[in-house]
């Protein structure tokens, strides 16, 4: 391209801020007090130019009306700096040049220097347009340098400088020593005032960034805390599913078959109630635990009671337990163990004894609720392997039984999707349907398999996968 820093210029200028960065508009107040400022800034400068003219030579002086005029014409300007930018900078151009060869005694004020300053600041600082700044700040730029330019040529010839100049010998010759000086002041001035305003405008540009991240920072703990409530909800429904659905149903299989047998044979009768207090103790018991979590009181801490002790969790151990509450309830079960020699069960975490206790106890309660099944098989399973899928191991719990769905006893599916959401939260695979294996073409089928980790063996579990999710039994309640 014929001109590469202009072009860099228009995607990123030099300040860093992207050049397709429009600066935000100041609000109206912040306007309203650029107009006062403005009004301010006259005063002080007529003011400092009074004093000025009281040890001014005669000759020099000008009248009170020009320089009260000579300053409203560039400070006028300043009161809409921020509001039309360029503008500003153009007609205090303007004034600056016509002023400065009307009344020079003005030019020279420092009050009238700074207000020129100010608008040159703005300029760079306010720009809607980056192209458009550029292009305005070349051609003041330019026309500011032709009329320093023709002050030495047109308005004063070398002879006349260096005739008002003392002569003394040195390196520099006072004429060179002259331009010099003025160089390097204009250079200050010209480009210190743009250089400051684009910094100012990238302090603008990254404070708005920082805003901008910091909302998105808000919404996203926004967002998580709400998936964290969330996740705890589903948590607590999970497994309140899992405990009160096992201990109420078992109670309502071992209800209705005390009534059917309380006038034949009374001591089944009291057997059969004496199993439906148990399973209420028990059904209280872990209900009172998990809801635990729920307590307000943060000084003794979640799940723990007055004591500070806290209620333990069942897992694989409790397992037997579990299966003979469950041939109390009318479904008789028999645990199974098949371990790999590098991957016991006693390895297995806790988080995922709970999940795989939990499994299996809804898995269980389905078969009493919507099968014929009167038996079922529980199995425990660890593995190693394939490493593209399972490089830690991993453990699996299958529950299966051989009876036929139950009419009209369809429930919620909540306990299917509790099931599914386990294996998820672990990184497993969930398969729930209808054998197809064993010959007898009935019965269903539950196995969650969940990934390990062992010591030196990157965590790198396949995604969660569910299959086989029809219910011939009945959904899950």
């Amino acid at each position: 391209m014929p001109f590469p820093l202009f072009n860099a210029l228009m995607r990123r200028d030099a300040s860093g801020a992207p050049a397709a960065w429009e600066r935000p508009s100041p609000p109206p107040a912040a306007l309203r007090r650029d107009v006062y400022a403005a009004g301010l800034w006259w005063v002080i400068g007529v003011s400092v130019w009074w004093l000025t003219e009281q040890f001014r030579e005669p000759e020099f002086r000008i009248a009170v009306w020009q320089a009260m005029f000579g300053f409203a014409l560039l400070i006028a300007p300043l009161a809409v700096r921020r509001r039309w930018p360029l503008t500003a900078l153009l007609v205090a151009s303007v004034v600056f040049m016509v002023v400065g060869m009307l009344f020079p005694s003005i030019n020279v004020q420092a009050t009238f220097q700074a207000a020129y300053f100010a608008s040159l600041y703005a300029a760079a600082a306010w720009a809607k347009d980056t192209r458009a700044f550029w292009i305005c700040a070349a051609v003041v730029l330019g026309v500011m340098f032709a009329w320093v330019v023709m002050s030495f040529t047109l308005v004063r010839s070398a002879e006349q400088l260096m005739a008002e100049m003392p002569q003394q010998d040195g390196p520099i010759s006072p004429l060179a020593s002259y331009a010099l000086f003025s160089l390097i002041i204009n250079v200050a001035y010209f480009g210190g005032s743009l250089f400051f305003g684009r910094r100012g405008r990238a302090a603008a540009w990254q404070r708005e960034t920082l805003l901008r991240q910091t909302d998105q920072l808000r919404l996203q703990a926004d967002e998580l805390a709400r998936r964290a409530v969330v996740d705890e909800r589903l948590r607590i429904a999970r497994e309140l599913h899992d405990v009160v659905a096992h201990h109420i149903s078992a109670v309502g299989v071992q209800a209705a078959a005390a009534r059917r047998v309380q006038a034949k044979a009374p001591e089944t009768t009291t057997r059969l109630l004496g199993q439906i207090e148990e399973s209420s103790r028990q059904a209280l018991a872990e209900t009172r635990s998990l809801l635990g979590v729920l307590r307000t009181d943060t000084s003794v801490g979640y799940g723990e009671d007055e004591r500070g002790e806290r209620s333990p969790e069942p897992g694989l151990g409790e397992l037997p337990a579990l299966l003979e509450g469950s041939a109390a309830g009318g479904v008789s079960a028999t645990l199974q163990r098949v371990e790999h020699p590098d991957v016991p069960l006693d390895s297995v975490p806790s988080s995922l004894g709970l999940s795989l206790y939990r499994v299996t106890q809804e898995a269980l309660s389905n078969v009493r609720r919507h099968s014929t099944a009167t038996s079922a098989t529980a199995t425990l399973r660890t593995g190693l392997g394939p490493d593209d899928a399972w490089p830690g191991g991993w453990v699996e719990v299958e529950i299966v039984d051989r009876g036929r769905p139950l009419p009209d006893t369809s429930g919620g599916g909540f306990g299917l999707r509790g099931i599914q959401e386990r294996a998820a939260l672990h990184r497993g695979e969930a398969e729930l349907g209808p054998r197809t294996t064993g010959g007898s073409g009935t019965g269903y089928r539950v196995r969650v398999r969940l990934p390990l980790q062992r010591v030196g063996v990157p965590v790198t579990s396949p995604s969660p996968t569910t299959s086989g999710t029809s219910t011939p039994q009945g959904s899950s309640s």
